[in-house]
């Protein structure tokens, strides 16, 4: 009942609402799970549709996999709220849904926050995680009322006092080991060392701002879900060093980042963070205590899929050479900057009684290059994978490619994914 509740208000969401949202084919025999079942949505998308005929790249958004995802962000992290990081992907079906189902949202810029403030969404709900910031966009956080943003710097204090007063401030931690297992180690960038803590409290406390809390973050695509134990426990240190700090106020906001996946190891990820809590922040020193999260890939990477069609093809040998109409600059530019693994699935469009072309036994397969449509010799998708024999006009479908694929996308050679189609869909199975 709640599950059905929870998709109905995503199809109510703005962003969604009056927009065609296709149904899942769980009921044919071959859609035996729901990756299966987004391949038959495709194959039916570019087999049947002819009013227009569908002959470009697009991509899938399934809704009931963000809605799963968001019922089990509830259940493992009880009590924390997800405020998205619109950067991984500002779809805006995605922002409305999850908009719909309660979520805030972590932003980086007057962009993001414009975007996600158009779906309604109060700015109480949004968190300006941005340590370091633009003046210009310090004061468009500020006419706008989002009012809770991230420091790690004196010179960021000053910036905050001139041009944002009111704003309340959480303290961005370097988290202790924060590469251990990381895609990528924010920590290179951003977040105030343990000697740091002490002078920048003082420094906010001088220029008469509010330090609501701590914020950190463990790095991307964290697999040692162990760092969020070191964090957890730092930021504590935190929280004693102000209130050790006579006049501050007591801070009442843990920020835990983001770094979450949908993999297996999400429950492993709370059940580190929620025994941390317990832990660390379990007294009676710390009542009203509010703790947030800032997942990204979490909510965008599975829900959404890819189908990129080919326009050439060589042959050499045993080799087939395939070119599609994304790649690497593209929506697929996720192989080279998130070390995404392409198993592409081939679907093969309708052939025509008596085609000559025809090559049949899909059961035999060839290895395979996949490049993608621009010029340069960088652009390949996969290389030496089996494929069956594909034509001019087959597809091919990429799963998971919701993290960090568009929104790192260009236009490089006049190839752009900015007009690509989302296809929205959802299952009540």
């Amino acid at each position: 009942m709640a599950e059905a509740a929870a998709m109905r208000a995503v199809l109510e969401a703005p962003g969604v609402k009056g927009l065609e949202v296709l149904r899942l084919p769980y009921d044919e025999a071959t859609t035996t799970n729901e990756k299966d079942a987004v391949t038959a949505l495709i194959r039916r998308i570019v087999v049947t549709a002819s009013d227009p005929p569908v002959t470009s790249a697009f991509s899938v958004l399934n809704l009931s996999k963000v809605a799963e995802l968001f019922s089990a962000w509830r259940r493992g992290l009880e009590g924390v709220p997800p405020y998205y990081a619109v950067k991984c992907n500002p779809n805006p079906a995605l922002l409305g849904a999850l908009a719909a189902l309660g979520a805030g949202f972590d932003c980086a810029s007057p962009a993001e926050m414009d975007a996600v403030l158009a779906l309604g969404v109060p700015a109480d709900r949004i968190i300006y995680a941005n340590p370091c910031k633009p003046e210009s966009h310090i004061q468009h956080a500020a006419s706008v009322g989002v009012d809770l943003t991230t420091f790690d710097s004196v010179e960021e204090v000053d910036k905050l006092r001139r041009f944002h007063p009111r704003c309340r401030l959480l303290l961005r931690l370097k988290v202790p080991d924060a590469a251990g297992g990381a895609l990528l180690d924010l920590g290179t960038k951003y977040g105030a060392r343990q000697e740091e803590v002490a002078p920048l409290l003082r420094a906010a406390q001088s220029a008469g701002l509010a330090v609501s809390g701590v914020a950190f973050h463990v790095g991307s695509a964290v697999s040692r879900v162990g760092v969020y134990d070191a964090a957890v426990e730092a930021a504590r240190a935190v929280f004693d060093a102000a209130a050790a700090t006579r006049g501050m106020p007591p801070m009442r906001v843990l920020d835990i980042g983001g770094g979450f996946t949908a993999a297996a190891t999400f429950q492993d990820a709370c059940d580190v963070i929620n025994s941390a809590l317990a832990r660390h922040f379990g007294d009676d020193l710390l009542p009203g205590l509010q703790v947030i999260g800032e997942p990204g890939r979490y909510f965008a990477e599975t829900p959404f899929t890819l189908a990129a069609r080919v326009f050439g093809k060589r042959t050499r040998g045993e080799v087939r050479e395939y070119w599609i109409d994304d790649g690497l600059f593209g929506t697929l530019c996720c192989v080279h900057m998130e070390n995404y693994v392409p198993r592409p699935v081939p679907v093969l469009r309708r052939r025509a009684a008596g085609d000559d072309d025809d090559e049949g036994d899909e059961s035999e397969t060839h290895p395979s290059t996949v490049f993608g449509p621009t010029l340069d010799s960088f652009d390949v998708v996969v290389k030496g994978y089996h494929l069956p024999e594909l034509r001019i006009g087959d597809w091919l479908v990429f799963h998971d490619v919701g993290a960090y694929t568009t929104a790192l996308s260009c236009d490089f050679n006049g190839f752009s994914t900015s007009d690509m189609k989302t296809y929205l869909a959802f299952s009540s199975v």
